[in-house]
């Protein structure tokens, strides 16, 4: 069953992010990750819970690889990367 990854980020210094864009993408890709959306514009039309500030989806084949990507030693040092340069919530969770 395929999952996928839901990305909220506030992006806070943006030119550090782009590298982090740039690294995260092929290991995305070496788990199996396709980017369905990243960032653009955004209709919010409800807001009770949360309001968004940049959302990302990406779909994996399955819950394990979504996992091992973010559980990896490869992207440890890109996510630390995405969290000195961004507030984010990521999220992974099945599809149907």
């Amino acid at each position: 069953m395929v999952a996928y990854v839901l990305a909220d980020t506030k992006i806070t210094n943006p030119e550090a992010y782009e590298e982090y864009k740039t690294l995260a993408r092929p290991l995305v890709e070496k788990h199996g990750g396709k980017y369905l959306a990243r960032g653009g514009d955004m209709h919010v039309d409800d807001s009770d819970l949360w309001q968004p500030s940049r959302l990302v989806l990406i779909e994996f084949p399955d819950i394990e690889s979504a996992r091992a990507f973010t559980d990896s030693d490869e992207y440890a040092p890109i996510k630390a990367r995405r969290r000195a340069n961004a507030e984010s919530t990521l999220v992974i969770f099945d599809g149907i």
